[in-house]
């Protein structure tokens, strides 16, 4: 048998799906990373992300034998954190969600101090803008450029058309930049 690292998402989950509930370990292993940078960029905060991970992996357990290989697992359990963040949100409406964002943004060093306090300038600046950004802006530009996924994934995960989530991208690109710019002068 196969280094258990090196086998497919599919096959893991036809294994899950046979009743060998343990290798969702490894897709755990896997992609609670990615799952947590994109919940961190959405919500701002730690606790909540890695909550918010763990009831992803929870309900892929609930769900595993309705997993169909129509799609890349990926995809099938971004729209699985997808709701997720939908539901924490309806909870906590009115509460503030990107407070700790600070935190968890990648710290790439410059070449000098300079360069070191302009970039960290430039990214809580980024943060700012990205914070005025409504939800259904911010998600398919996080999934897009920080999770790589392509707009065909994020349309399934988001149920919408892939136009409309190039269109989706662009504007809220395109209200960033605006945004940036406003509060960088």
């Amino acid at each position: 048998m196969k280094n258990l690292e090196t086998i497919s998402d599919l096959a893991l989950m036809q294994l899950i799906k046979s009743g060998d509930i343990d290798k969702l370990a490894i897709l755990y292993e896997r992609y609670k990373k990615p799952l947590f940078s994109y919940f961190i960029r959405l919500s701002g905060n730690r606790e909540r992300s890695e909550d918010m991970v763990q009831t992803v992996f929870y309900r892929i357990l609930k769900a595993h034998k309705q997993f169909r290989a129509k799609s890349k697992f990926t995809t099938w359990m971004f729209s699985i954190a997808h709701n997720v963040l939908v539901d924490s949100f309806k909870k906590r409406e009115n509460k503030n969600l990107l407070s700790d964002m600070t935190e968890f943004e990648n710290k790439e060093t410059g070449t000098g101090i300079i360069d070191e306090i302009e970039k960290k300038e430039q990214i809580e600046l980024l943060k700012i803008a990205m914070k005025k950004l409504s939800i259904d802006k911010r998600e398919p530009l996080v999934l897009s450029r920080y999770e790589g996924m392509k707009y065909k994934e994020i349309a399934k995960v988001m149920g919408l058309s892939e136009s409309a989530v190039k269109v989706r991208v662009f504007r809220a690109i395109e209200e960033l930049r605006q945004i940036y710019l406003v509060i960088s002068n």
